[in-house]
């Protein structure tokens, strides 16, 4: 999977932290109405047509030294995991991503492998995988985690359960960055295991028990369906793409009441479709649905970011083609920026470089993901202090979710 689509987890986060993407957004995107196509018709209870990839892990002889393809790099590092643990693994990962540039650009799906890898080796127990893990590469080890939450299961009945019970452990419901990589990875699952049923897969998340699961759940589904269509998931492609609407299935009837996860990711379709045509993919943003334009851009600035490894001069030569929504851009770029590096360093020089009119809103986009990455109030405001010039302190703070003068 592209590096570019991950940054959505931390987006979800940062909704439940209190940061906004856009008042529209956050209006149009509760997500508890069905989707139009499945009020025409539901689908029905029993059997589940269930993907035969989505097993668990299976280790092999496979070693680093072996490979040259990502593939081999994903099973390689999953049997680290599985073999070695995941301490060792993640410790090797982290080593070989500065120093090899093919494990640094692929690193997300790695980062599943080394998750799926030790899900079996702590024969299926999700928390105490989830235990070990680590927010390397956006989230990557806990996404592989869910992946494989439904395997074995046959009936849609028994996919409900599931995906209720599966992120229910105290453990994870009291990390609130945990409980939502949790919840996303168990979309990610529901595509997998449905033979990239999006329709369906869209109706089991709305099942979950509030509308914060339900839309962090539409986020995996949708993240997943990119990867297919981008020829980056496990393995198989999804019908849920067409050729001739790159938007698509956003601007579907049956994605309505749950586009936001959607529109935050679709210009890695976009792109990935039309060769990096990034003037056109600004028309195509500028020309959706009117309530979405704001989101496109913020996902137009996330895929700059992750095209250009994180470079600010060139982050910023790639928003100028957004225009008016130039704003938009910056924000998706630096929120990339602050998820990747999991730290405000980078993404504070990145800020002292946007023009005037954008500088509130950049380090806002910080406090964004300093929200999800902080659990308590002390450690937001000690983050946006260190990432801030003082007159820029309070957009951060309230980006992070702490009410001014606390």
């Amino acid at each position: 999977m592209n590096r570019r689509l991950v940054l959505i987890g931390a987006l979800v986060a940062a909704l439940a932290a209190g940061g906004v993407v856009a008042g529209v957004v956050l209006a149009a995107g509760g997500g508890k109405g069905k989707p139009a196509a499945q009020q025409q018709q539901q689908p029905q209870q029993g059997t589940v047509n269930m993907h035969p990839v989505a097993g668990n892990f299976k280790p092999d002889k496979t070693k680093l030294s072996d490979c040259n393809s990502e593939r081999c790099y994903e099973q390689a590092f999953g049997n680290v995991a599985y073999y070695q643990g995941p301490k060792a693994a993640l410790a090797l990962f982290q080593h070989e991503m500065s120093v090899d540039s093919a494990i640094n650009s692929g690193c997300h799906p790695i980062a599943h492998y080394i998750g799926a890898g030790t899900l079996a080796r702590d024969r299926g127990n999700i928390p105490e995988a989830f235990a070990a893990g680590s927010s390397i590469c956006w989230s990557g080890f806990y996404h592989g985690i869910l992946e494989r939450a439904f395997y074995g299961i046959s009936t849609e009945t028994g996919l409900i359960k599931a995906a209720r019970r599966v992120c229910s452990d105290p453990s994870l419901q009291k990390d609130e960055f945990l409980f939502y990589q949790c919840v996303h990875g168990l979309g990610h699952g529901l595509m997998i295991s449905t033979g990239y049923d999006l329709p369906y897969a869209l109706h089991v998340c709305e099942k979950l028990q509030t509308s914060w699961d339900q839309t962090s759940c539409t986020g995996g589904v949708y993240m997943e369906n990119v990867n297919a269509a981008n020829g980056t998931s496990i393995g198989f492609k999804t019908t849920w793409v067409r050729s001739n609407d790159l938007v698509y299935p956003c601007d579907a009837p049956v994605t309505k009441g749950l586009r936001l996860y959607c529109y935050l990711m679709v210009t890695s379709r976009i792109l990935a479709a039309n060769g990096y045509n990034w003037a056109a993919t600004a028309k195509i943003c500028s020309n959706v649905e009117k309530i979405w334009i704001a989101t496109c851009f913020q996902s137009f600035g996330r895929d700059a970011d992750g095209s250009t490894a994180e470079n600010a001069t060139r982050d910023l030569a790639l928003c100028k083609i957004a225009g008016r929504w130039e704003g938009e851009c910056i924000y998706g770029a630096v929120r990339d920026m602050t998820a990747y590096f999991a730290g405000v360093k980078r993404p504070s020089a990145f800020c002292a470089l946007v023009q005037a009119a954008y500088k509130g809103y950049c380090y806002e986009g910080i406090g964004t993901i300093v929200g999800t990455l902080k659990g308590d109030t002390a450690g937001r405001k000690a983050s946006c202090t260190e990432a801030s010039p003082s007159r820029f302190l309070d957009a951060c703070l309230r980006g992070a979710g702490v009410p001014i003068g606390a």
